[in-house]
């Protein structure tokens, strides 16, 4: 289905440059006939599409081996580390774990036997949040994946009947389209624990390593899914530099004046969405330190906090800040920078997952240290698919 997928969206980008081609040349004919191709292949593509989140939907739903068949699962991918062999993950595998941040970053294990002591995670380590909120697709097998988006709608035209009667009608205007292109990224990990954790039993020794490998994968996704791989030419898109095939922004930017004021939150407020749509399902993403800034500014009595911040118990780093009538969601991410602030629906950006991910561990690169390698290598890629889809507010002159 997804090969499919991908071939009917190379035929649409063909015909939508014959369109073009002929727009420009008004040949309207040829132009017409173009457009009607693709309008055909648009209700091909969305029925695939839909089957396809459905199959990943229903993917996402089957349950992981739990009891005895987890455990073994687990020593025989353990006693594979402890060898140097590779252990691969599917994509869909590390789909799941995408979205299982509480259960990655506590890192609970059952207490080894005859380790000596355990080997404890520092506090605050967790994963930016954002990664478990943006949309995962397996994009196995795939060069380059391309997700077309609106930028416009049809626009409709109307008339006094007794004035358009017997004349042709304004032509209405064309809707346009975009093409966010998401393309294959090498991600690899390296990391180094005491080689003393080899003393663990082969499933908890497993579970540590896989734990750890998946959270440097994680950091490091929610940094390109923030700012992309390259600030001016990136091949990961991030939020803050999300281009389409084009070369066009696909984000929206406001500027947020010198410094965070009573307005900040109602200046990214009011700039996402349309002239008709506000807030839906969007999300601030800010760092601890603009957190704590808007928290601490004052009202006229210099007592009374101008927002009201509320911390969600159960994910460390997202809350709820209340300003007056409106309650925005937040997420923490300090890859966003003290400059910026952004505001938007995290499922209207896309990560994609090009093939497995492989862990390995390697004894020889820190023996002398007495440290164990732990060697992971993923494919993966990312875009906003949405029309500014997310709004990028800078603080300064």
């Amino acid at each position: 289905m997804k090969k499919k997928l991908y071939d009917l969206l190379n035929q649409r980008d063909t015909l939508l440059k014959e369109a073009e081609t002929a727009l420009e040349g008004k040949k309207q004919e040829t132009y017409q006939s173009a457009m009607e191709q693709v309008r055909n292949l648009n209700k091909e593509i969305q029925s695939v599409q839909d089957l396809i989140a459905e199959q990943d939907k229903a993917a996402l739903m089957t349950p992981s081996p739990t009891g005895a068949e987890a455990n073994d699962l687990a020593q025989e991918r353990g006693e594979n580390l402890r060898k140097g062999r590779e252990v691969e993950f599917t994509a869909n595998e590390v789909r799941q774990f995408l979205y299982n941040q509480i259960t990655l970053a506590t890192g609970s294990l059952v207490q080894p036997t005859g380790a000596g002591s355990t080997i404890h995670d520092p506090v605050g380590n967790v994963v930016p949040s954002i990664v478990d909120r943006v949309r995962v697709m397996d994009m196995t097998g795939m060069g380059t994946f391309q997700e077309p988006y609106v930028i416009s709608e049809l626009d409709a035209k109307g008339g006094k009947i007794s004035e358009v009667a017997g004349t042709a009608r304004a032509t209405s205007t064309d809707p346009t389209f975009g093409i966010a292109e998401i393309k294959p990224y090498e991600l690899s990990v390296t990391s180094y624990i005491d080689r003393n954790i080899s003393r663990l039993s082969p499933a908890n020794y497993y579970e540590k390593i896989y734990g750890m490998a998946m959270r440097a994968m994680r950091r490091k996704l929610a940094t390109l899914i923030i700012n992309g791989d390259d600030t001016m030419s990136p091949t990961f898109f991030g939020m803050t530099n999300a281009k389409n095939k084009a070369g066009s922004n696909i984000f929206a930017e406001t500027a947020l004046g010198s410094a965070l004021d009573v307005n900040t939150l109602d200046a990214l407020y009011f700039a996402y969405g349309s002239d008709e749509f506000i807030g839906g399902s969007a999300r601030l993403l800010l760092t601890k330190a603009n957190l704590k800034a808007l928290g601490q500014l004052r009202g006229t009595n210099e007592k009374r906090r101008l927002f009201e911040i509320t911390p969600d118990p159960s994910t460390p780093n997202s809350g709820f800040i209340k300003d007056g009538g409106m309650v925005l969601p937040y997420d923490l991410a300090k890859d966003v920078g003290d400059s910026k602030i952004l505001y938007g629906d995290p499922m209207n950006y896309e990560v994609g997952l090009f093939g497995s991910f492989t862990v390995r561990v390697d004894e020889s690169a820190k023996a002398e240290e007495r440290m164990l390698t732990i060697l992971g290598d993923a494919t993966v890629g990312g875009n906003l698919i949405v029309d500014k889809g997310y709004v990028i507010g800078s603080i300064g002159d």
